[in-house]
């Protein structure tokens, strides 16, 4: 039982499974979110420690005219190599997950009743640890795969090498609380979300 006290529920879910989505039926429910994305574009950002150092590692071709990191570029660039991944992550990761926290705080001082961390890559940041539950959203591959060359125009093969370099389903099901399949009708979805919130609102 949590009793009175505030609420902290992890949203994941592999590239394109929809969870955006999931994420905005929770605001209407009255979530408040945490957008891990949003936060990663800060943290990189002109300005920014993180911004300097991504320079420093990966040059200045990743800038655009403006100065701002192409992300789209940069992501081509580490999504396709393992090894440039990892320093990219070090670089970022540790940054926005102090920021992630530090939200969480400043709400939990505002006495706010659900909070929601979205965040694709949760697990593989280590803000799991900051939750009470993880819910899991999944779709299958061939959807995602669609979805990644369509909404964001991506080449098959970068698609392909995004969902590669996050975890699998199978991975993230060993932390998740809740599963919310993303491959069934939006209605079914919703009545679903509506369900686990009433049990997360109620302290069940």
């Amino acid at each position: 039982m949590w009793g009175d006290k505030m609420r902290v529920i992890g949203l994941t879910g592999g590239i394109a499974s929809g969870k955006s989505t999931v994420s905005e039926i929770l605001k209407e429910l009255g979530a408040v979110i945490i957008d891990a994305d949003i936060i990663s574009r800060k943290v990189v950002s002109k300005g920014e420690q993180a911004y300097e150092k991504i320079i420093q590692c990966f040059g200045k071709d990743i800038l655009m005219p403006n100065g701002d990191i192409n992300r789209k570029k940069l992501g081509n660039m580490v999504f396709s190599n393992k090894e440039k991944l990892n320093i990219l992550n070090s670089i970022t990761h540790p940054e926005i997950v102090r920021l992630v926290r530090q939200e969480i705080e400043l709400l939990r001082k505002n006495m706010c009743r659900v909070v929601v961390v979205d965040a694709a890559i949760l697990i593989e940041m280590g803000l799991h640890r900051y939750v009470d539950q993880v819910w899991m959203v999944t779709v299958n591959r061939e959807t995602q795969i669609q979805r990644l060359m369509e909404r964001d125009k991506f080449a098959y093969e970068d698609s392909i090498n995004r969902i590669k370099a996050q975890l699998t389903n199978e991975q993230r099901m060993e932390y998740a609380d809740i599963i919310i399949d993303n491959n069934k009708p939006i209605s079914e979805v919703r009545k679903f979300i509506g369900e686990i919130w009433n049990k997360v609102t109620r302290g069940d």
